[in-house]
């Protein structure tokens, strides 16, 4: 079994409130198709490894999203069907969506996975039961476990509702850097957090994705850039017009049409 494991930008993001140490935002996530992980299920080389998970990963496989993931489902009710299917196979990643570069790899990576357990395994979940598992993973899973090419997301991300639209054919660069989500998080808390507008992220909600990357400057689009900025000024070499930036970054975007 082969699966792809899509990336998606924030066409805008806007950070709506907190909530204890959350943040409650509100965005447009938009799947990119033709930038993606490769997973595979193959036949096990270690007996001895109770999940064989091989891939080139930047983190050890404690904090993996797929490992996480498959910790809850060896510990769910149909655990013991997941184990059987684990034993005979490992789980092979082929990444190309770069890491720690607000793209969303490691979110959907893991739904991949969840739907692939889902199958080989005839767990027979359905797709909001598997959101749910995946919203324990990450709060970006479950998008990624609807299938949905567009969709405006609320709350802590466990609000998802699909937004129907011809989105936009979108180009990617990766800085070869990173932007520590925690620390761009933070520093919007402690420096920016007066700047919320709640009324323009409930305008943002209603417009097509065009129409926003046409209408708004990038720093409009995304209330987390000026924190990635002064914590990564390196950035600023990459920000050219018509570029925005995905998450937290580091990676930028823009419509290809203009």
């Amino acid at each position: 079994m082969i699966k792809k494991a899509p990336a998606k930008v924030n066409i805008f993001l806007k950070i709506t409130d907190t909530r204890g140490d959350y943040h409650t935002l509100a965005s447009r996530f938009v799947r990119v198709d033709w930038l993606y992980d490769t997973l595979s299920f193959e036949p096990k080389m270690d007996k001895d490894e109770a999940f064989e998970l091989i891939g080139d990963f930047s983190c050890p496989n404690k904090n993996n999203t797929i490992f996480k993931a498959a910790n809850l489902l060896l510990e769910s009710k149909k655990g013991s069907k997941v184990s059987k299917l684990l034993d005979a196979y490992a789980l092979h990643v082929k990444k190309s969506i770069p890491e720690g570069a607000g793209l969303g790899g490691g979110s959907s990576d893991a739904a991949t996975f969840l739907h692939m357990c889902n199958e080989a395994a005839g767990l027979k979940y359905t797709t909001k039961e598997l959101a749910e598992i995946g919203s324990k993973v990450g709060a970006d899973v479950p998008f990624f476990v609807y299938g949905f090419k567009s969709a405006n997301v609320r709350g802590i991300g466990e609000i998802i509702e699909p937004f129907e639209e011809n989105t936009p054919s979108i180009e990617i660069v990766t800085p070869p850097f990173t932007c520590g989500t925690k620390n761009v998080y933070e520093h919007f808390r402690k420096h920016r957090l007066g700047f919320i507008d709640s009324d323009l992220a409930s305008k943002m909600l209603t417009l097509d994705s065009h129409t926003l990357l046409t209408s708004y400057e990038a720093s409009s689009l995304n209330d987390l850039m000026v924190s990635a900025l002064a914590l990564y000024p390196q950035l600023t070499a990459y920000i050219n017009p018509g570029w925005c930036m995905s998450g937290s970054g580091s990676s930028l975007f823009r419509m290809k049409d203009g």
